[in-house]
């Protein structure tokens, strides 16, 4: 027996103190999702005008790309707002879809996004073709880019745009204004 852990004695010595050359670096791998420390989340405002859809009686506006610099992952969120009006010097951001009841019926803003731009539509349940132009033309839209980690984890009020910025953590100087 003492023979037996000599041995292995030995043996975990010879193991441990044994070196050879550093074998070559590894291959680089692929860059993640940016942390918490990282830029993770952006706000663009953008102005447009809408163009009708006599066929769907629709107003749309054109597709508009995100900005190249943005990365925008599938089951990220995507929220989306239409300055209201302008109050004491202060915007007022309404979240989509907004509702507008008039005389004539029901009319709403919506949206909608794939993983690389977003379009922003007029809908409603009458003709649309003869709406006043204070609703379809210079028209200013912010809308958000969130990851879906902070979206699930968020327990403010996705209707209050400045709760929204707040919680990121964006100024309104981080706001991208596209032209």
């Amino acid at each position: 027996m003492k023979k037996l852990l000599s041995l292995l004695a030995l043996f975990a010595v010879i193991l441990t103190s044994c070196t050879g050359d550093p074998g070559p670096p590894g291959r680089d791998g692929f860059d993640g999702v940016d942390g918490l420390d990282a830029e993770y989340a952006k706000v663009i405002e953008v102005t447009t005008d809408f163009n009708y859809d006599g066929t769907n009686g629709i107003w749309f506006t054109n597709f508009i790309d995100f900005p190249s610099n943005v990365e925008f992952l599938d089951g990220d969120a995507v929220l989306a707002y239409r300055l209201e009006d302008v109050v004491d010097g202060l915007d007022v951001w309404t979240q989509l879809p907004h509702n507008f009841f008039l005389a004539e019926g029901t009319m709403q803003y919506v949206f909608t996004h794939t993983t690389g731009d977003i379009q922003f539509i007029i809908d409603g349940n009458f003709d649309l073709s003869n709406i006043a132009t204070d609703y379809t033309d210079t028209q200013t839209f912010r809308y958000v880019l969130i990851p879906t980690e902070f979206a699930e984890n968020f327990n403010g009020d996705f209707s209050n745009l400045n709760a929204v910025m707040n919680a990121l953590e964006l100024q309104e100087s981080d706001v991208k204004k596209l032209n």
